[in-house]
C-alpha cells in the first residue's frame, strides 16, 4: 500500500534517471493532458511530499511555456516504473498514463490516482502537513497540528495529511500498536511527541527499503506486529489481532490492533 516511504522510494529512483537531464519525448494517456507535450524541456528536480510525487521540469526551450510540475498520487494501485529504453515493460501498455523519455531511460508512470500538470506545485500542496521524510521536518509543527483537535481519534489524526503527511493505513496500525495506544483514544490523552518521533522513525527507517517491515523482521509474514493480522495472535501477548473500521479522512479505513496490549 503506498504510504510516504513508497513514493520517497519512487521519487529515488527517478531522480537518478530524470534528474538534470532533457526530456526527448513525452506522452500522457489521459484526456485532460492528451495535447501536452514536454519534450526538449530539462527536468531540474524529483522530489516527494508526504504522498505526492513531483516531477519539476523548467522551460528551457524558447517558446516551450512555463515551467510545470508533473504531479502525481498513486492512490491504492499506481507505480512508477523505470527503464532502460528498449526494455519489455513489466505492465500492461493499456495501464500506463504517463511516459517521460530521456535519451537513455523512460519513466512509466502506471495506474496513477491523480495525474496533472502543476504551475506553482508548492501552493496547490501547501495545505500538506509537515513531510515525515523531509529533512527539514517540523516535529513542533506537527505536534501542534495533531493537538489541535483534541476530541478526535489518534487513529483518524494520523491518517490525515493536512497535520502530517506521510503515514497511511499500514503505518497508523502499527505506530499505535507500538505506542500501546488504542486507535479510538481522543488525542488529547495521547503523549503526541513520541508518537510524531516514531512515526518519523518507521518511515525512515522503510524510506529505501523493498519489503517494508516495523518488526525489523524481512520474512513475508513477520514483517508487521499487527496491521493485516487479524485473528493471528499479537506477537507479544499472543492474544488475537482484532480488524475494525474507524472514520478517518476520506471515510471509514480499516485498522487493526491487540485488545490486550493496546488500552
Amino acid at each position: 500500500m503506498p504510504e510516504g516511504d513508497t513514493v520517497y522510494a519512487a521519487a529515488s529512483r527517478l531522480r537518478a534517471v530524470l534528474e538534470g537531464r532533457r526530456l526527448v519525448s513525452s506522452q500522457f494517456r489521459i484526456p485532460s493532458l492528451a495535447t501536452a507535450d514536454l519534450s526538449g524541456r530539462d527536468v531540474v528536480a524529483v522530489r516527494s511530499r508526504g504522498k505526492h510525487l513531483l516531477i519539476d521540469v523548467d522551460e528551457s526551450t524558447p517558446g516551450a511555456g512555463d515551467a510545470v510540475s508533473v504531479h502525481s498520487h498513486l492512490k491504492m494501485e499506481g507505480v512508477w516504473h523505470v527503464h532502460p529504453i528498449g526494455r519489455r515493460w513489466r505492465r500492461p501498455a493499456y495501464q500506463a498514463r504517463v511516459v517521460l523519455r530521456t535519451e537513455t531511460h523512460e519513466a512509466v508512470g502506471f495506474d496513477l490516482g491523480i495525474l496533472e500538470l502543476l504551475a506553482d506545485p508548492d501552493a496547490a500542496l501547501a495545505y500538506l502537513g509537515p513531510d515525515l521524510l523531509a529533512d527539514d521536518f517540523d516535529r513542533d509543527e506537527a505536534i501542534r497540528r495533531l493537538a489541535a483537535d483534541p476530541d478526535q481519534p489518534v487513529g483518524a489524526a494520523l491518517l490525515d495529511q493536512r497535520l502530517m503527511a506521510g503515514v497511511g493505513n499500514v503505518f497508523r496500525s502499527e505506530i499505535c500498536y507500538l505506542r500501546k495506544v488504542l486507535p479510538t483514544r481522543p488525542v488529547s490523552e495521547v503523549d503526541l511527541g513520541p508518537m510524531v518521533d516514531l512515526s518519523r522513525h518507521l518511515l525512515w527507517a522503510n524510506r529505501l527499503r523493498s519489503a517494508r517491515t516495523t518488526t525489523g523482521n524481512t520474512s513475508p509474514n513477520g514483517r508487521m506486529w499487527v496491521y493485516g493480522r487479524q485473528g493471528q495472535l499479537c506477537r507479544r501477548c499472543a492474544t488475537l489481532i482484532t480488524r475494525g473500521e474507524l472514520v478517518s479522512t476520506g471515510g471509514e479505513r480499516s485498522i487493526y490492533w491487540c485488545p490486550r496490549c493496546q488500552t
